[in-house]
């Protein structure tokens, strides 16, 4: 062995010994998989990755994503080693409150962590919209003689990653499109929590991955580093497809009584294993969280590398800035995550009409507004952009080979389109992603994600509720509106009509933290006349007071959606019979809860508890607003729908303006007796 293969080795193995001393510590992790990975993980980094650790946001920077999230702490002690700014206490900390290192890597958290890992498969089908993201970078930015966008997305998998069904749907797409700057590396170790994989899975991964236009190669032995490298380069080079690694490697490399078992995935080794196995690796069994001198230096060596890497790439895009400003400054505007002045300018405005428009459609005139402004805005849908009506009518689509395109194909893959969807926003895009809502249940895990980083990714649902009509139950979403409001940092946003939602475009698009599931109509609202009714603008409160009578109101109707319309008629009517009502849109309850107190006290006062809330899907929820959780005051539905056209479904399910109004005039009576009783 030479100078250079023990140097290599001794940070291989200084890797694998801050893994299984952070674990241990920690009392809680999963040593066996980094202990198998760190050849693997510290040839890529060493001889291929294109980083900057002073400077783990530069934008050429090649990815690496740990999709194999449990493997944390290989991430973790790569970072350390390559100088990036988690210390030994760092990891000494690992898996404790407040500390850097969590148990799954997470976005934000930790420098060097380019998503966030641990429900499987994620990862890597996030690593696709990364993919796309570079591929649509290059093709907009570069200019011959200027390259300032050239990057390549590497990610680590492991067999809960194969075996998940996302990961098949975002590869089926990769090898479709035929992105080549995307490297998978399966760790082919055999091993999952309850045992060997035979137990449960018995597939040829080379041959799906052959039949899904995958450049694909194997290496025998994880701790080959020179096959490793020329693995690698080949991936690197292959210029027609995305690449996969098969990597055959032994969980818990070294361990005397635990590799190669499902003792070593999930729990530390015990303290004498872990002293066996540094024995095993060359290094002293009695030091802890120790990092040899000659690994002290190398990481000096690689911080001075990065630091050139930047300084040159600065250099390119000076040049670059002179010649062209214009793209430079939207480079520039996406990297901050800004938005164009005056963006929002070109909104349409719709006149009262009471047949109006399906928000679908009116949405889609909106999202062309902002597309002729925004370059970067783009997206498309699961295989229904007739339906959802997504199309940026002068774009081209994003193919293979036309990687200008900002129509984007997902195929019928909601689950893998939402975690492409996140590597898009986390590439700086301002993407979008739709389908019905009923099948947003199929991309919830994703959505999930954009939620807990904080992402300013848009989902866009329609076809909203009952009124789907004949397609049926199956169809018709009855619990999904709930249940996406119960998500923490997600705004779910219901536009009443066409106005409503297009101010609420000017909120989501200024959103830099969190992600929004919009929620639209297949059937035409009508648009509100706001020259009798307050202005839409004040959906941008989340909630405000559309309709009111003189005085203090003797009841509140409050909605969303398509069902402000029964809300307002039903105002209409009680206003005939002598009670005086107020009509509160409620889009985003989120927002809503963001306002002052005072403000919240304007739109739905105290003194007011005659409360009516009328919305087509579970009423759950709602008594929040209503203050009980009585039936009488909550109009909705309690059941799975039915197959029959909207003009039957809807009385059928008491969506009537005299339902409405005779639940006010109830609710106003009980409140009536409710003050005579105190």
């Amino acid at each position: 062995m030479d100078k250079e293969d023990g140097l290599d080795m001794l940070c291989v193995n200084t890797i694998r010994a801050l893994s299984m001393d952070a674990v241990q510590k920690a009392n809680s992790g999963h040593p066996g998989a980094p202990m198998g990975l760190a050849p693997v993980a510290f040839a890529l980094w060493d001889k291929f990755m294109r980083h900057v650790p002073q400077n783990p946001d530069w934008p050429n920077r090649d990815r690496f994503v740990l999709s194999a999230g449990h493997a944390s702490m290989l991430l973790y002690s790569i970072l350390h080693i390559f100088g990036y700014d988690i210390s030994l206490d760092d990891i000494k900390n690992f898996r404790q409150l407040g500390g850097k290192c969590a148990g799954h890597p997470e976005y934000g958290l930790t420098p060097g962590v380019e998503v966030t890992t641990g429900p499987l498969g994620q990862g890597v089908a996030a690593s696709v919209g990364m993919a796309v993201s570079e591929k649509w970078l290059k093709n907009h930015f570069n200019r011959n003689g200027h390259t300032i966008i050239d990057y390549n997305i590497f990610a680590i998998a492991g067999d809960g990653c194969m075996m998940e069904g996302i990961s098949s749907e975002a590869a089926s797409l990769a090898g479709h499109l035929g992105l080549n700057n995307l490297v998978w590396i399966y760790d082919n170790n055999n091993i999952t929590i309850e045992g060997n994989t035979s137990l449960a899975f018995s597939e040829d991964v080379a041959a799906r991955f052959k039949s899904y236009n995958w450049h694909v190669q194997r290496v025998a032995d994880a701790n080959n580093l020179e096959m490793l490298e020329q693995s690698f380069l080949s991936a690197i080079n292959e210029n027609m497809r995305p690449s996969l690694i098969i990597v055959d490697s032994h969980i818990a490399y070294g361990s005397p009584n635990k590799q190669d078992t499902a003792d070593a995935h999930g729990a530390p080794l015990g303290e004498d294993e872990v002293r066996a196995t540094k024995v095993n690796y060359g290094l002293c069994p009695d030091k802890k969280f120790y990092v040899p001198d000659e690994v002290e230096q190398y990481k000096e060596s690689v911080i001075a590398k990065g630091i050139k890497l930047e300084n040159d790439w600065e250099k390119r895009f000076a040049a670059y800035t002179k010649v062209y400003p214009d793209l430079a400054k939207q480079f520039n505007m996406m990297q901050n995550s800004e938005l164009p002045d005056g963006w929002e300018r070109n909104l349409p405005v719709f006149p009262a009409d009471n047949k109006g428009l399906a928000t679908r459609e009116s949405n889609n005139k909106i999202i062309n507004s902002i597309s002729s402004q925004i370059p970067w805005f783009m997206g498309g849908a699961a295989d229904l952009g007739p339906s959802t009506k997504t199309l940026i009518k002068d774009a081209v689509s994003f193919e293979k080979d036309v990687y200008k395109g900002r129509n984007y194909h997902f195929g019928i893959r909601e689950h893998a389109m939402g975690a492409i969807v996140n590597g898009m926003s986390l590439s700086k895009i301002r993407p979008y992603g739709s389908t019905f809502l009923i099948f947003s249940d199929y991309a919830r895990p994703s959505i999930r994600l954009s939620s807990l980083m904080k992402l300013p990714a848009i989902y866009i649902f329609t076809h909203d509720s009952i009124c789907v009509g004949e397609d049926g139950p199956t169809h018709q979403p009855i619990e999904q509106l709930a249940s996406l409001r119960a998500m923490p940092n997600l705004e779910v946003i219901r536009p009443a009509d066409a106005n409503e939602l297009s101010f609420m475009w000017q909120y989501i698009l200024e959103l830099k933290d969190k992600p929004t599931a919009l929620i639209l109509s297949r059937q035409a609202l009508p648009t509100i006349d706001r020259s009798k009714y307050a202005s839409a603008e004040g959906a941008m409160k989340g909630a405000y007071t559309l309709a009111d009578s003189n005085g203090s109101p003797d009841v509140i109707l409050m909605g969303t959606g398509s069902e402000i319309t029964l809300c307002l008629a039903a105002h209409e009517q009680l206003a005939l019979d002598g009670v005086k009502s107020r009509v509160v849109s409620m889009p985003c309850w989120s927002l809503y809860e963001c306002q002052s107190p005072e403000y919240k006290e304007s739109v739905l006062p105290m003194s007011t508890q005659a409360r009516i809330a009328v919305e087509a899907g579970t009423v759950y929820g709602w008594h929040k607003y209503t203050g009980n959780y009585d039936d009488d005051n909550m109009l909705g539905i309690k059941s799975f729908g039915a197959s029959a056209p909207i003009k039957d479904l809807l009385p059928e399910y008491g969506f009537t303006v005299e339902r409405v109004t005779q639940m006010a005039k109830k609710a106003i009576k009980r409140q009536f007796k409710n003050n005579n009783e105190r």
